[in-house]
C-alpha cells in the first residue's frame, strides 16, 4: 500500500525514492526469481540496511545478509532464494546500487 502523503510504500518504508513494486517484480521476473514473502522479507531488510549504512560493501552485505536469515539456514538457504547471489540479486529487485566486486563476469556471475 502506498502512503497518500509521501506516496512511499507503507510495508518498504527505506526504498529508494525511485523505487515500485512493479518495477521490482519486473526485475525479478528477468532474473528469474517468482518473488514470494521470504524474498520481499530479504528486499526490506536490504533497504533498510542500506538507509542505515553508507556505501557498504558485498562482504559486508553477505555478513548482514547471514545473520540476519540465520534461523531460516543462512547462506545456503538466501541462495536458495536468490540462485545468482542474495547480494547481487537482493539488490538489483531492491533498487539500490550493487556493491563493486559483486558481480564478476569473468567467474560468470550472474545478475
Amino acid at each position: 500500500m502506498i502512503d497518500s502523503h509521501s506516496g512511499r510504500y507503507e510495508d518498504f518504508p527505506n526504498a529508494p525514492i525511485n523505487w515500485s513494486l512493479s518495477t521490482a517484480n519486473a526485475k525479478a521476473n528477468d532474473l528469474g526469481i517468482v518473488m514470494g514473502p521470504d524474498h520481499w522479507e530479504i528486499i526490506i531488510c536490504l533497504q533498510e540496511y542500506f538507509s542505515r549504512n553508507e556505501a557498504p560493501n558485498r562482504r559486508e552485505l553477505n555478513d548482514a545478509l547471514n545473520e540476519f536469515w540465520h534461523a531460516h539456514g543462512g547462506l545456503k538457504a538466501l541462495y536458495r532464494l536468490f540462485p545468482g547471489g542474495p547480494v547481487a540479486q537482493g539488490c538489483t529487485i531492491a533498487g539500490i546500487e550493487v556493491p563493486p566486486g559483486t558481480v564478476d563476469s569473468s567467474f560468470g556471475s550472474v545478475v
